[in-house]
C-alpha cells in the first residue's frame, strides 16, 4: 500500500485521526486527508475564519493545509493552528469539491465559518463558494505579501530600490491602515516601470474589506503573525514541497509533528528528554555520541535564536538527520551535499552557504548544520545576524513591525532620491557631470552654508 509509511506514523499520534481517507491503485498516494481529535475540537472551537494554504511538490501534487485564525486565536508553534491536511486527487472542481465534503463530513461547525483566507491564485473559487455558501472568501494578507516580495525579485530592480520596497512593504503589513496602504501604493508608482506595474496588482492594496480581516492586529502581533505563517510554510515547502513523492513527503511531515511535540496543535508524544552533556571520547559513529551531538546543536540552537529562527533552523536541521549524503572537507571551505545540489559552505563566522535558504534568510542552513554536525560543534552567537538573536528580538520587531512614521517616510524618500542622483550622475558625460555637480554643490551651499564640508 502506498501508505504504510505514513500510516505507521499516524499510529504513534496520541491523538488518534478521526479520518484518513485514501485512494491507492498505484505506488502514489492519489488522495489524502487527516484530522485529528485535537485538530477537530480546534475547529469546533475557533470555526469562524479559516486560512487555507497550498503546497506543490515537484510533479504538482498540491497539500491543501487548513488552518484556524482570527483575533481569539492565540496559539504558539508552526502546526499548532494547522485543522486539516488534504492532497485531491486532481486540482480539478471534483476533486476539491470531494475534499471540502470530507472535511464538512467530520466537523459539523463548518457551517460557523464566516471569512476564508486564500492566496491570488487560488484556483477553486467558484467550488469553495459552492461547498461554504455562507462564507466570504478574501485574499490573505500573508499571501498578498508574498506574492508582492516574489514579483519584486522578479523585476530585478535595482538593489537600493529593492531594498527600499522590501523594507517599506514589511512596514506597511505590519501596521496596514488605509492611509499606509495609499502611501506604499505611490511609492510602487514611482519604483516600478509602468509597464510592469499592472503585474502587481495594486488595487487589492486598496481593497479596505481585505485589510479589515488584518488590521485589528498590533504591530507586534502583525510582526509575529508573518513570521509564524512563513515558518509554517517553510516548513511545508522543506517535507512536502521538495519532495516528488506524497507519500514520502507526508511521512517526513508528520515525522517532523512527532519530533516537535511543543507545536500544541500537532503531536504530544511523551518524547524522552535528551541528555546535553559533551559526548565522551568513545567512538564517534556510534547512535548514542550522534544523539548527544545533535541534542546539543538543537539546544544550542533554541537558546541563541529567536522563536521563527530557531522553528527555521530546526526544520533544516532535521533534513539534516535524515538525508546527509556527503561531506567533503578542505583548508577554508567544506563541499555538503544533501541529496541535492551541491553548495559551498564558508565555515568562518559569519557562517555562509551559496544555498537559496541561507542567502534569503541569513540562518543557518542545512548545509551550515551539517558542518557543524560533523564537527560535533554548535551554533556560536557569532554566526547569527543580530536581528535573529534571541537578545535581539526587539530589533527585528522594529525592523519588521515599524509603524509608518513621518520620520521614515522622509528617510525613504531621500534614501531613493540619493540613490537616483547617484545612478544619474555616474551615467553621464564629464561636461554633465561637472554642470549636476555644481548644482549640487550651489544647493548644498545654500542649505548648509560655504563654509561646512558636505559630501555629495
Amino acid at each position: 500500500m502506498a501508505l504504510t509509511m505514513v500510516n505507521g506514523l499516524l499510529i504513534k499520534d496520541s491523538s488518534p485521526p478521526l479520518l484518513l481517507h485514501q485512494v491507492s491503485v498505484t505506488a502514489q498516494l492519489d488522495t489524502f486527508n487527516y484530522q485529528n481529535s485535537f485538530m477537530k475540537d480546534l475547529f469546533a472551537h475557533f470555526p469562524d475564519i479559516l486560512f487555507i494554504h497550498r503546497t506543490y511538490n515537484p510533479k504538482g501534487k498540491v497539500l491543501y493545509t487548513f488552518l484556524v485564525d482570527g483575533p481569539r486565536v492565540q496559539l504558539e508553534g508552526p502546526f499548532a493552528r494547522v485543522v486539516y491536511f488534504a492532497i485531491p486527487a486532481k486540482e480539478d472542481a471534483e476533486g476539491l469539491a470531494q475534499i471540502f465534503q470530507v472535511f464538512k463530513k467530520f466537523n459539523p461547525a463548518w457551517e460557523r465559518v464566516c471569512t476564508i483566507l486564500v492566496d491570488p491564485h487560488f484556483p477553486p473559487l467558484p467550488t469553495l463558494a459552492m461547498e461554504f455558501p455562507a462564507a466570504e472568501v478574501l485574499l490573505s494578507a500573508f499571501h498578498i505579501c508574498k506574492f508582492l516580495q516574489g514579483k519584486f525579485y522578479q523585476l530585478s530592480l535595482e538593489q537600493p530600490v529593492e531594498r527600499v520596497l522590501l523594507t517599506s512593504l514589511q512596514s506597511t503589513m505590519c501596521s496596514a491602515t488605509a492611509s499606509n496602504l495609499r502611501k506604499f501604493v505611490t511609492l510602487l508608482s514611482n519604483c516600478i516601470p509602468p509597464a510592469r506595474l499592472p503585474e502587481l496588482h495594486s488595487h487589492w492594496l486598496l481593497n479596505d474589506r481585505i485589510w479589515l480581516a488584518h488590521r485589528w492586529r498590533s504591530r507586534a502581533e502583525s510582526s509575529h503573525y508573518f513570521q509564524s505563517l512563513e515558518v509554517t510554510t517553510q516548513i511545508l515547502s522543506e517535507f512536502f514541497g521538495n519532495n516528488p513523492s506524497e507519500k514520502q513527503g507526508m511521512a517526513s511531515l508528520f515525522r517532523y509533528m512527532q519530533q516537535n511535540p511543543g507545536d500544541k496543535g500537532s503531536f504530544n508524544l511523551d518524547l524522552s528528554p535528551q541528555n546535553n552533556h559533551t559526548p565522551s571520547d568513545g567512538s564517534t559513529g556510534s547512535p548514542q555520541v550522534e544523539q548527544l551531538v545533535e541534542a546539543r546543536l538543537q539546544n544550542s540552537i533554541n537558546a541563541i535564536c529567536t522563536g521563527p529562527a530557531a522553528q527555521l533552523c530546526l526544520g533544516e536541521l532535521a533534513v539534516v538527520q535524515k538525508s546527509v549524503h556527503l561531506i567533503a572537507t578542505g583548508p577554508e571551505k567544506m563541499n555538503i551535499q544533501i541529496l541535492e545540489d551541491t553548495h559551498k559552505v564558508q565555515p568562518q563566522s559569519p557562517a555562509s552557504c551559496s544555498c537559496y535558504f541561507n542567502q534569503a534568510f541569513h540562518l543557518p542552513c542545512r548545509h551550515i548544520l551539517a558542518m557543524l554536525n560533523a564537527r560535533h560543534q554548535v551554533l556560536q552567537p557569532d554566526m547569527l545576524p543580530a536581528q535573529w538573536s534571541a537578545g535581539c528580538a526587539t530589533v527585528l520587531d522594529s525592523v519588521l513591525g515599524s509603524k509608518w512614521s513621518e520620520a521614515l517616510d522622509k528617510h525613504l524618500a531621500v534614501t531613493l532620491l540619493t540613490e537616483q542622483v547617484g545612478q544619474l550622475l555616474q551615467h553621464c558625460s564629464k561636461e554633465e557631470f561637472e554642470r549636476r555637480y555644481s548644482t549640487l554643490r550651489e544647493l548644498a551651499d545654500s542649505w548648509i552654508g560655504p563654509y561646512e564640508q558636505v559630501q555629495l
